[in-house]
């Protein structure tokens, strides 16, 4: 059967087969984990080691100073840095999500590297921890757990916003025998809870209390979290192995182990068993049947993944994981499984046998399932050229398999080459094809470039379609970083080269960072190839290019941007610099004025002033009194009406500097003293009636109050013709209703309006006695015929109807009187004897 010598090697656990594949010889010299402490990342990541100061070692050739170093999971080092940080001792160290190094001291303050060792933020867990050294932590993703030496517990949820939170009080008269997290995506509460492995039983600590668990079950040695926070393996002082869930109300396996002494590690490999790790012994324990143990006469370190457990030694990395049920339906020893016997058709096809047809006779009703196990084993590889072969295999059956996704082994080829770019020892990023899903693209290309792998992540990015905007930039920005002696012009070259093969690229990010690291020069070259506006202007204005900025603005008509460019350059600026700047460019002129009519209305007018619009800023100032008019306290002789008045003047002497605005000088200098004059009014009568009436409506009003005087004074003032006066005073008379004065006003002198407005005057208040004294002063027989029809006279109309002799206005005022047949006839009569006499 096929892959004898493959399953040889598998290790059966009750019914599951597992396999422990060597990833890498590892590249590293002199590295003992049993000297050191080590934080190695899940995803394949990185490995930090740095010598355990709570350990007396011997030193060799080595610097008696302390390095912390990182390196790949195939042990070639990526960076180092002398480990110099004050705080006593280093309690512990992991790696979080986005593969920051973060290491906690014993007076509670936390270091964080990059993966290249460069320190990029400390933070202190607090006074309790530093007057009270930690003891011990355990961490989780982005977070972490501390006990201090006054068996207080504190939590740092996550270190992306560090603040350390206080767990309630559990009371402990020793340190806990152990200590498990269970991480706060798995709880209800959404906050981190705490397993303390005390006396006989277990407390649950969280923020707002503690409860006691799993009375009478221990005392527990060691315990561990299942990766989705269901279950708890935990290692009891009788030496047994229980996993139980999370509640510790049911025990799923219990195991009794040779020895009583706990296992220096504890991990779970999946979720299907358990890991016990001794001096030279590590044994995997599942739900049923017998352990299955492997020696090794060096330490090792177990590396939990999503999938199973990558195991760190001395000399090696291994992966420890459960054999995919399509490998095992391919490879396990005497299977004649259909996958299993496509497998073995193709190694006759190439053999040339006649074996292989029958095969495929044997398995063609189960042809695609052979080809999807043969495509899914090959993803589970990390052998080359097995996964040639399986994907050969897979290949093969589909030829004869009709119903089969084509793009299925494409696909898998794919993701296949892809995996194994990274899992190079060049690179030493170990994914297994779960891990990758879980991983993501995307994550795996940004762990590429922090790694400053640039080129791997390019072709990744371009092989997978995916934006390789992200790669460039970030290689630019490195590229400045790294090359402070080469040239501005030079390295403008070399960045120009490789952010022209991304079309559409934003120069705005890498000339930003230039001028942040110190290159204002390269910056400014750089955001010239900017295509995008909105990001090159306010990067010029970031690196004090404010006209090149303003240039740009005006050129891409965006006012927005404009706007921008303007307030940046006023706040900067002196203003004569300001006004200068801005006369040039009619945009940003006429944008600003807009701007200032509205909100700057003094600024607007410095503007002027300097650039001598005396107009222009006398039309402000007219604008500004109107403005202030609008105050609610502007009346009842208030004081404001003083300011309104000089600022209408200002504006009466600025229109007089220029020729051309002759009638506005005029208009300003009578608006002020016609304000003068209401104002007085206002205060002498106590009535807030004339400001900003016209001069008609100031000489009615002094009529109506009997200010005679007054409205003489205005008339006077305002030279106001006598026709205009007589027409004011015959209907401010007739308001009050003082028909004697009016009588006396008519006979004053004949008026130059005649009595027409007499009678309209006395006909509007309703008077048809005071009327019937001007009607037959009026001199058109049509005026008197129409006024007598008005008060309803028909008679004395008709008579001077027929004066006029004008049968169209006979016919008018017929109408007038269609409700008083009489008065109808009447009008009848004279229509007909004009028209014997032959008038019209």
């Amino acid at each position: 059967m096929a892959g004898v010598s493959v399953a040889a090697e598998w290790q059966l656990l009750y019914n599951r087969y597992y396999r422990k594949p060597e990833l890498y010889q590892l590249q590293w010299k002199n590295v003992d984990l049993s000297r050191n402490k080590v934080a190695c990342a899940p995803f394949g990541g990185p490995i930090a080691v740095i010598r355990d100061d709570a350990k007396i070692v011997q030193l060799f050739a080595e610097s008696a100073l302390r390095k912390l170093q990182i390196f790949t999971s195939s042990g070639r080092l990526i960076s180092e840095t002398v480990w110099k940080n004050p705080g006593g001792r280093l309690i512990g160290m992991s790696w979080t999500d986005d593969l920051t190094l973060v290491c906690i001291t014993q007076d509670g303050t936390v270091y964080r590297y990059d993966i290249h060792a460069e320190l990029v933020g400390t933070f202190s867990l607090g006074k309790e921890c530093f007057d009270n050294s930690v003891v011990e932590c355990v961490f989780w993703g982005n977070g972490v757990v501390c006990i201090n030496e006054a068996l207080e517990v504190f939590s740092v949820p996550d270190f992306k916003s560090p603040k350390t939170v206080k767990l309630a009080d559990c009371n402990l008269e020793e340190l806990p025998l152990c200590l498990a997290v269970i991480e706060p995506q798995y709880t209800k509460s959404g906050d981190v809870e705490v397993l303390l492995g005390v006396g006989d039983h277990v407390l649950l600590v969280e923020e707002d209390g503690v409860q006691t668990l799993a009375q009478g079950m221990g005392p527990f040695q060691k315990m561990v979290v299942s990766r989705k926070g269901e279950f708890v393996a935990s290692f009891t002082h009788d030496g047994r192995l229980l996993v139980l869930s999370t509640d510790f109300a049911d025990v799923i396996i219990e195991y009794e182990c040779e020895s009583a002494l706990p296992p220096d590690q504890l991990a779970w490999c999946g979720l299907d068993s358990v890991l016990l790790y001794w001096d030279d012994m590590l044994l995997m324990v599942g739900p049923y049947g017998d352990p299955v143990r492997y020696i090794y006469d060096e330490p090792i370190i177990l590396i939990p993944e999503c999938d199973g457990v990558r195991i760190l030694s001395n000399t090696s990395m291994e992966f420890l994981h459960r054999v995919p049920d399509s490998t095992e339906s391919i490879f396990k020893i005497g299977s004649t499984l259909p996958a299993s016997l496509l497998y073995d058709a193709l190694e006759h096809f190439d053999r040339k046998s006649a074996k292989a047809d029958e095969n495929l006779r044997l398995i063609r009703s189960s042809l695609p399932e052979a080809v999807e196990a043969c495509v899914d084993a090959a993803g589970y590889e990390f052998d080359i050229s097995l996964q040639r072969t399986l994907l050969r295999s897979a290949s093969y059956g589909q030829t004869f398999a009709s119903h089969f996704n084509r793009d299925r082994i494409k696909e898998m080829c794919q993701t296949l080459r892809v995996l194994n770019s990274v899992r190079d020892a060049e690179i030493g990023i170990p994914l297994s094809i779960q891990q990758y899903k879980l991983l993501t693209p995307p994550v795996l290309i940004n762990r590429l470039i922090n790694a400053h792998k640039h080129l791997l992540a390019l072709r990744i990015s371009e092989y997978l379609s995916m934006n390789q905007e992200i790669v460039i930039m970030h290689w630019a920005c490195t590229k400045i970083s790294t090359s402070a002696a080469t040239s501005d012009t030079s390295l403008l070259e070399i960045l120009l080269d490789k952010l022209k093969i991304c079309k559409g690229l934003s120069y705005a990010g890498v000339a930003a960072h230039a001028d942040k690291s110190g290159r204002r020069k390269l910056a400014a070259m750089l955001v010239e190839h900017e295509p995008h506006s909105a990001k090159q202007i306010p990067l010029l204005l970031s690196i004090g290019e404010e006209d090149t900025a303003l240039v740009k603005a005006t050129e891409s008509g965006d006012t927005d941007l404009v706007y921008l460019v303007l307030f940046h350059i006023w706040h900067k600026r002196a203003p004569l610099e300001f006004f200068g700047t801005i006369q040039a460019r009619p945009l940003a002129r006429d944008l600003f004025i807009t701007y200032a009519q509205c909100y700057k209305h003094e600024f607007l007018k410095d503007f002027y002033l300097s650039t001598g619009q005396l107009q222009d800023v006398a039309f402000l100032l007219w604008k500004e009194s109107w403005e202030l008019a609008k105050n609610p306290m502007a009346s009842r002789g208030s004081p404001l009406h003083g300011p309104r008045i000089k600022l209408i003047e200002k504006a009466h002497n600025l229109f007089m500097e220029t020729k051309e605005h002759v009638f506005e000088s005029k208009a300003a200098e009578e608006h002020a003293k016609l304000l003068r004059i209401q104002h007085e009014l206002e205060v002498s009568t106590k009535q807030a009636i004339f400001v900003d009436s016209s001069i008609s409506d100031t000489i009615r009003t002094c009529i109506v109050l009997g200010n005679h005087r007054a409205a003489n004074k205005v008339k006077t003032e305002f030279k106001v013709s006598e026709k205009r006066w007589y027409w004011l005073k015959v209907f401010a008379l007739a308001t009050i209703r003082d028909w004697d004065a009016l009588e006396k006003f008519s006979k004053e002198k004949r008026p130059p309006i005649g009595y027409r407005p007499f009678v309209e005057a006395c006909v509007d208040a309703g008077e048809k006695e005071q009327a019937l004294k001007y009607i037959p002063k009026l001199a058109d027989p049509r005026e008197r015929a129409e006024s007598y029809a008005k008060i309803g006279m028909a008679k004395e109309a008709a008579d001077a109807a027929s004066q006029a002799k004008d049968g169209e206005l006979l016919g008018r005022l017929k109408l007038t009187f269609a409700q008083n047949a009489a008065a109808a006839s009447i009008f009848d009569t004279l229509r007909d004897r004009l028209s014997f006499q032959g008038v019209s």
